[in-house]
């Protein structure tokens, strides 16, 4: 990506390393145990290339107040065990003892901090720009040991904190491996895609969905854009079928006070584009239970609308397989459900059969890929959720803006 700083022109031999990452992962409600160490093996390429340096790790896990709230421990244990080096958990994050412990470092030597998180600098605290990020505790001080910061943390590109954003001014700050990956990746669905370009846009994030229809629009570079999912189903009842009251009331929930927003976007989409949209001619909904089959003419339903239709598929298996690119974000059902499952994992099995350039937008659709063991197959499986969208959608992203600032300060000192 130009306009950021790259590991290869740093001699990294012997450099103090702070190196932020997101690893965030998903922990068993009972115990807290990992339950997925997927985003922790994303890793280990910037850290083999930090092998002789001194690397102290920045992370979070959750946020305070929510179940999975927790230390690192475990996570520095397992990334150990992954990378096959000893890591060096620290109960802390900037205390003097800590800043102690740094200035005494080895070449090869890993320090791996507790959750940032636990810092209410870090969380907890209001930042109006990512720029006000830099006067913190945590910022000054550990810049003060270090000689360089590294940032694989794509999935929180779209925050702003001390740790995400504020070493802009004190330090080189670069992009690892994995954050270049996903730039370079995400930049092709949104600069220069092959053609035809579609996207599929499902879940239960409509807003985002949506914002990111229409940038993708704006920038004239897609050819076909399929709704699945919830909001699919939005769309269908922008389109002026009567989804159903429930239906109605669980999107309108979903959305919270974005709706008002999200329903002129889907009208605008409706009235404007309707040339470019593919909506569920049919769908699935649930009966005691049951899988049951409905064409959207016989509308409305008091039923779950849980999936898109065989109809649905099958028109969108031939567009799929005649597309040179592809941008899949958002399930097409409740796939939880194994009953409902199949609107989903049928999309998956297109995506994995074309030879098209093939881009996953991260979130639930990432974990599903990487659940099923076919990430090889896809061109891009990206790491990021919220983050995925906001950069396809054309949103604010402090991170990469932090990146570009320091780059123009510190290319200048090389």
């Amino acid at each position: 990506m130009q306009g950021v700083l790259s590991l290869n022109a740093y001699d990294l031999d012997g450099q103090t390393v702070l190196y932020r990452v997101d690893v965030n992962s998903p922990l068993n409600p009972v115990d807290k145990t990992l339950l997925d160490d997927s985003r922790l093996k994303t890793i280990k390429p910037t850290l083999d290339k930090l092998s002789n340096s001194k690397v102290i790790i920045l992370a979070h896990q959750s946020r305070p107040g929510k179940d999975d709230f927790s230390d690192l421990s475990q996570h520095s244990d397992r990334l150990s065990q992954i990378i096959n080096r000893e890591i060096t958990f620290i109960p802390d994050i900037c205390s003097d003892s800590t800043i102690d412990r740094i200035e005494n470092m080895k070449n090869g030597d890993i320090l791996f901090l507790d959750n940032v998180r636990g810092h209410n600098e870090e969380y907890g605290k209001k930042y109006n720009s990512w720029q006000d990020t830099s006067d913190s505790e945590i910022v000054t001080k550990l810049s003060s040991v270090a000689d360089l910061y590294v940032t694989d943390a794509f999935a929180a590109a779209h925050r702003r904190s001390p740790t995400l954003t504020g070493f802009a001014n004190k330090l080189p700050c670069i992009p690892g491996e994995l954050m270049m990956l996903e730039l370079s990746n995400l930049q092709i669905a949104i600069d220069n895609p092959p053609r035809p370009y579609l996207a599929i846009l499902g879940g239960a994030k409509a807003d985002d969905s949506l914002r990111v229809a229409l940038n993708l629009i704006q920038k004239n570079i897609i050819d076909k854009i399929a709704f699945v999912g919830v909001v699919g189903n939005l769309m269908l009842w922008a389109n002026d079928y009567d989804i159903g009251n429930k239906n109605k009331e669980f999107i309108t929930n979903s959305i919270g006070d974005a709706f008002d927003e999200t329903w002129i976007m889907a009208n605008k989409l409706i009235q404007n584009h309707s040339k470019l949209l593919i909506i569920p001619s049919d769908v699935a909904v649930e009966i005691n239970e049951e899988r049951i089959p409905m064409n959207i003419e016989d509308l409305p339903t008091e039923y779950p609308i849980y999936d898109v239709g065989i109809k649905s598929l099958m028109n969108l298996r031939s567009i799929i397989l005649n597309s040179e690119c592809i941008l899949w974000n958002g399930p097409a059902s409740f796939f939880e459900k194994p009953g409902f499952a199949f609107g989903t994992i049928e999309i998956l099995n297109m995506c994995i059969e074309t030879d098209a350039l093939t881009i996953i937008g991260g979130g639930h659709t990432s974990a599903l890929v990487s659940s099923r063991g076919v990430a090889s197959k896809v061109t891009h499986n990206s790491t990021g959720g919220g983050s995925t969208m906001c950069l396809l959608s054309g949103q604010e992203m402090p991170v990469i803006d932090s990146l570009i600032d320091s780059a123009s300060k510190f290319s200048k000192m090389n």
